[in-house]
């Protein structure tokens, strides 16, 4: 395979991170010493408090927040959020990882502190990270979901855990199988020759086009983000395509669910986590399809659009910036309502089971330039 020298990504630093903690329980403790009431403030994790930025061309956060009061009302949550930032720190100073759901089950030794629930655990520690401004990967929090699945054109190269020696891991070699992206993303590099990197929103798909080695004839790099892509896969594919300036295209099911779901998230990010989309959005990726128009042009089979699928379409014209911005994407949802229907990836197959591999993305490949934004 052949090599070219990668752009350097930023290191992975923890230490700041720590920093920040340190900071916070500080000021805690210092109104705490001046008799004063403490308190903590987060940004606002909301669409609302959102703006699509054209210049990185990611949502950025507009600056409202909350304030959370050491009060009768909030005493518990107070002091949950206190905990969690002192488990946090012990976790970073220890170079150890805990995911969510042990999160819950150690906030069992707090007494009254404890949740009752993991959701409730979950909220405290993403306002947590939105306060301290680093993610939660950076201050020891790992994810239970799947980062998604890597075939094709690419050598990931990751750190064996136990000597902190380079692994390489080549992602042609794993027959009909694949790599799986990790929870954490900032230790890899990289090394490829690829042309560009497919992004596809179902497993069927992607195992469609990894039994074709798809990725082969192509001369690419196939991810599948599995629905919505997790954070890591997020990160993976921002690294990745950064590290080499890579074009990136989204394939999804033809739906609102694919446009202002999957396909909004991975390009610039959500309302919940917008303090973070400079790690976690990829401005650079275009939709490839399924469109509405593909539907006329390829004689899809369709299913009705659901009621559910009509209001995500028009809150999404209504109400995201990102599709405010872009008029291809509001002539797109308009003529997916007109037509009343939705499609999915495997419609394709009503023509044959390989027409994907042997018609559809190879034409649309030779286009990109007429990929929506």
């Amino acid at each position: 395979m052949a090599k070219k020298a990668p752009r350097k990504a930023p290191k992975h630093d923890n230490g700041k991170a720590l920093a920040r903690m340190i900071e916070v329980a500080r000021d805690i403790h210092g109104d705490i010493r001046r008799e004063k009431k403490p308190h903590m403030s987060f940004p606002i994790r909301a669409l609302s408090n959102v703006r699509y930025d054209t210049g990185s061309g990611a949502f950025k956060m507009r600056g409202r927040t909350s304030r959370r009061d050491f009060a009768y009302a909030t005493v518990k949550t107070f002091a949950q959020s206190i905990r969690m930032l002192a488990l946090s720190k012990a976790v970073v100073e220890d170079d150890d990882i805990i995911n969510k759901r042990e999160a819950y089950y150690r906030s069992k030794s707090w007494a009254e502190a404890a949740f009752h629930e993991q959701p409730e655990s979950d909220t405290v520690m993403d306002d947590l990270e939105a306060m301290l401004g680093f993610n939660r990967e950076q201050i020891g929090f790992i994810p239970d979901e799947h980062g998604g699945s890597v075939a094709g054109r690419l050598i990931v190269i990751d750190q064996d855990p136990s000597t902190g020696e380079d692994v390489e891991i080549d992602c042609t070699r794993f027959g009909t199988g694949a790599y799986s992206v990790p929870p954490q993303v900032e230790q890899l590099t990289f090394r490829t020759a690829a042309k560009f990197i497919l992004v596809i929103e179902t497993t069927a798909m992607f195992q469609r086009l990894v039994k074709h080695a798809f990725w082969d004839t192509a001369d690419c790099i196939l991810i599948s983000m599995g629905g919505v892509p997790t954070r890591a896969c997020r990160r993976f594919i921002r690294r990745l395509a950064d590290a080499y300036r890579l074009p990136v295209y989204a394939f999804t099911d033809g739906d609102p669910y694919g446009y202002a779901n999957i396909y909004r998230t991975l390009k610039v990010g959500s309302g919940n986590a917008v303090h973070l989309n400079e790690f976690f959005c990829v401005p650079s990726v275009h939709y490839l399809g399924v469109t509405p128009q593909d539907i006329v042009d390829y004689s899809l089979p369709t299913q009705p659009l659901k009621e559910i699928d009509i209001k995500r379409a028009k809150d999404a014209l209504k109400n995201d910036p990102f599709f405010h911005h872009h008029k291809e994407w509001q002539r797109a949802i308009d003529q997916m309502i007109k037509m009343g229907v939705r499609v999915e990836q495997q419609a394709f197959a009503a023509h044959s089971l390989n027409f994907v591999v042997e018609r559809y993305l190879p034409e649309k490949l030779r286009n990109p330039r007429k990929f929506l934004p």
